[in-house]
């Protein structure tokens, strides 16, 4: 298909668009389908106008792009300048499985990886497709907030569209089938069934994982083992099976085929930045930090702005005794998410460490401000951090509120770490002032039956 057939079925007449158009990648958002159109029209008008050569190439209909292995072949591309066109991209993230088992191949940050990864290898090519904004801001908000490879797309606000043109906001693909639709259920039962029956008329990969996502969804982890482990026999190299294969090992607490599963995914996909990050924390648990450090280094490289990396990393260099790195990721954890309570919270237990006990105490008192649960373990900091500056009566305040209401045996396991951390800077603070008035109560707490 050439692009001036396609701006003529999209929007006759169309003038070009008014800006430049550097990005590789552009998607045109908005409410209505008819002004996504129209918009798009406009964006391939000045593609066309600066390469009248380039060829119009359709991807598979975003609906199937997570039940599809390979999905971004480079090489059954035409040679030339080319143009990716997909219509309806959001339909590509629609899934109501919750976050902790949301499939990958749904999830928009792997599934545009893919794509970029592709066309950064072939050269010459220009991705542009339209979404439904209201889809978007419930199953892809990283998108509209430029986060991971969406840094990388322009987006474009569509055109007002006519009222008389609105047609109910879809744009060319057709609707969903068979794993599409199960995605969309809010009933986990109905899922697993349409994946069963899917994975009955072709047993594929893609269809595979499908399924091995729904059996653990539902906790049927043995016949989700059983199914991933097929998978990633038939497409080794994929990085997906890897990476939900390492989601099974962590409901299974098996932390080294985990950490193991997720650095396979990591070297087969380096670019997406959450394989990174969770062999990352795999490798933390398994207390090999100077890796986990190296892992949450190669997502920041492919995310530099993800949030949880960078506190990842933070938590990590403090492990390490390098304290400066530490304090530095926190401050950049806190400039992302200034509103994240354990930013502030984190920022304060580093600073703590280095003996900067006024600076510790304001990073947990911004944390205790934004933090409406008012987590009794940082709180108990927080009042080590008010002992530590000479406010005896307020530490016991603090510590008196934050324990108060806890379970017998959590509260015993909070007092004997408070204490235990209070020693120990009466060690590092022999004059410590009016120390006693905090030390004397927790052992007479501790020593009740």
């Amino acid at each position: 298909m050439s692009l001036a057939s396609l701006i003529d079925r999209l929007g006759r007449g169309a003038q070009p668009w008014p800006v430049p158009l550097s990005q590789a990648a552009i998607v045109v958002v908005g409410p209505s389908a008819a002004g996504r159109r129209v918009t798009a029209a406009r964006v391939l008008a000045q593609l066309f106008d600066g390469d009248p050569g380039a060829r119009v190439v359709a991807t598979p209909g975003a609906a199937e792009w997570p039940f599809t292995h390979p999905l971004a072949d480079s090489n059954a591309w035409p040679t030339g300048p080319l143009v990716l066109w997909t219509p309806d991209l959001h339909e590509a993230f629609v899934n109501e499985q919750g976050n902790s088992t949301r499939l990958v191949t749904t999830q928009p940050a792997y599934l545009l990886q893919l794509w970029i990864d592709a066309m950064r290898a072939r050269g010459g090519v220009t991705f542009v497709a339209t979404a439904d904004l209201r889809t978007m801001q419930h199953h892809a908000q990283d998108a509209l907030e430029a986060g991971g490879p969406w840094r990388e797309v322009a987006i474009v606000e569509a055109d007002d569209h006519p009222p008389e043109a609105e047609d109910g906001g879809a744009d060319t693909n057709a609707g969903p089938a068979l794993l599409p639709d199960a995605f969309r259920s809010a009933i986990p039962g109905d899922r697993l069934a349409a994946a069963g029956r899917a994975v009955d008329e072709a047993r594929t990969p893609a269809r595979l994982l499908a399924l091995a996502s729904a059996c653990m969804e539902v906790n049927d982890l043995d016949n989700a083992g059983a199914i991933l482990a097929e998978t990633v026999a038939t497409a080794p190299a994929w990085a997906a099976a890897q990476f939900e294969h390492g989601k099974y090992w962590l409901r299974r607490d098996d932390m080294v085929a985990a950490c193991d599963a997720f650095g396979r995914a990591s070297a087969l996909l380096p670019t997406f930045a959450s394989a990174a990050a969770n062999w990352g924390a795999t490798l933390g648990e398994l207390d090999r930090p100077e890796e986990a450090l190296a892992a949450f280094t190669r997502a920041l490289a492919a995310d530099p702005a993800n949030a949880q990396a960078v506190n990842n990393v933070g938590v990590v260099t403090r492990e390490l005794g390098r304290l400066a790195e530490s304090e530095a990721a926190f401050r950049r954890v806190i400039a992302l998410t200034p509103d994240l309570a354990f930013g502030h919270y984190n920022l304060g237990h580093t600073l703590f460490l280095q003996g900067r006990y006024q600076a510790s105490l304001n990073a947990y008192t911004a944390g205790q401000q934004k933090d409406p649960a008012r987590n009794p373990v940082q709180a108990s900091r927080l009042a080590l951090a008010r002992l530590a500056t000479g406010d005896a009566s307020g530490a016991l305040r603090e510590l008196q509120g934050c324990t108060a209401n806890l379970p017998r045996d959590y509260r015993r396991q909070l007092l004997g770490d408070t204490q235990t951390v209070a020693w120990a800077l009466l060690s590092a603070s022999p004059e410590l002032r009016d120390w006693r008035v905090v030390g004397d109560w927790l052992a007479a707490e501790l020593a009740k039956p």
